[in-house]
């Protein structure tokens, strides 16, 4: 396969080129692609070195199979056409084309055969905090209709990108030393902070972020399930958290729905409250599941559950995610 990466520089072009090499992905021929900024840095793909190249409209997507942008909405939007002109598929990790009805939105554990249907060639990766959802929630879905889930996520420095995380290294030292602290990235200091915005306000007071969880999981599980969330950028660096609430059509106990996840793709269970086992972002960035525990019965709600997940917010909420698309259409 020829492979092309357009924002080969970022968190998750970074992530891409790891995961393509980790799953030995059948590149024959890779292209990478950046900013004028980033354009003649060199990086390292099975023992050969690849150069970034400026991004320009032209040909230089000629003979590409797979096409992964991730170098924002503005730039997926300004270059599709020329990305998939000469029939690449281009898995766009943006939000640029999510929720347009001719552009799949895919989570391969839950609607891959969707990812068959793109009459522009290109496919969506969902917002990192929608996929880990999405991945535990088809496991319930499998039991019974879900209707309705409340949401709160506690999502970590990495979610605004590698420069991001490295404002909240600076701010722990800057805070430790008495510094004035460096705040570019967020909109007030992280660092020993918590703060309840995501993304810019809409209309409904939902930020666009809480609004992405309610619209694409829709679009996904091409399922009519009511969410309603609360998006929270908290001082970890990486790995994103949730805590879900849900209902059901039908009764679905805690062992059940712990069975369901300890068998359903993509899902890993730890669970033991008793031995305080259960999932933490310090233990698990890097790697590529959604790891669920704290199950039990919502006491407030008659078909309720509730449970605690973790997962990598730049592998499986990014680049894993894109990976795995790439993955189905060729084994299919």
């Amino acid at each position: 396969m020829v492979v092309a990466i357009v924002g080969a520089s970022g968190a998750v072009g970074q992530e891409l080129l790891k995961v393509l090499e980790e799953r030995h992905f059948p590149v024959t021929e890779l292209r990478l692609f950046g900013s004028v900024r980033s354009a003649g840095t060199e990086y390292s793909f099975h023992g050969s070195t690849y150069k970034v190249k400026e991004l320009t409209h032209g040909d230089d997507f000629r003979g590409v199979d797979i096409a992964f942008t991730s170098a924002g909405a503005s730039v997926s939007r300004e270059y599709w056409q020329d990305i998939t002109r000469f029939g690449a598929v281009m898995i766009d990790n943006s939000s640029a084309f999510r929720m347009e009805e001719d552009v799949p939105l895919v989570v391969p554990e839950v609607n891959a055969a969707d990812a068959f249907v793109r009459p522009r060639g290109i496919i969506a990766n969902p917002n990192c905090t929608t996929i880990q959802m999405v991945v535990a929630l088809q496991a319930i879905e499998q039991l019974s209709h879900i209707k309705r889930v409340h949401v709160a996520t506690y999502q970590a420095a990495s979610g605004a990108g590698a420069q991001a995380m490295k404002e909240l290294e600076t701010q722990y030292r800057q805070v430790l030393n008495g510094e004035e602290v460096t705040v570019n990235k967020f909109a007030y200091q992280l660092a020993y902070n918590l703060i309840p915005q995501i993304d810019v306000f809409t209309d409904n007071d939902y930020t666009k972020e809480e609004m992405k969880m309610y619209n694409e999981t829709r679009k996904i599980m091409h399922s009519d399930i009511q969410v309603s969330a609360t998006c929270v950028r908290v001082p970890s660096l990486r790995a994103h958290s949730e805590s879900i609430w849900l209902e059901t059509e039908q009764p679905i106990t805690a062992e059940q729905a712990k069975d369901a996840f300890r068998h359903s793709d993509g899902c890993e269970l730890l669970d033991d409250p008793a031995n305080k086992k259960y999932p933490m972002p310090l233990f698990l960035s890097g790697t590529d599941k959604v790891y669920i525990g704290r199950v039990r019965a919502d006491i407030s709600k008659e078909n309720g559950l509730t449970f605690w997940c973790v997962g990598d917010q730049i592998r499986k909420g990014a680049a894993l995610n894109a990976v795995q698309i790439a993955e189905y259409i060729i084994q299919q």
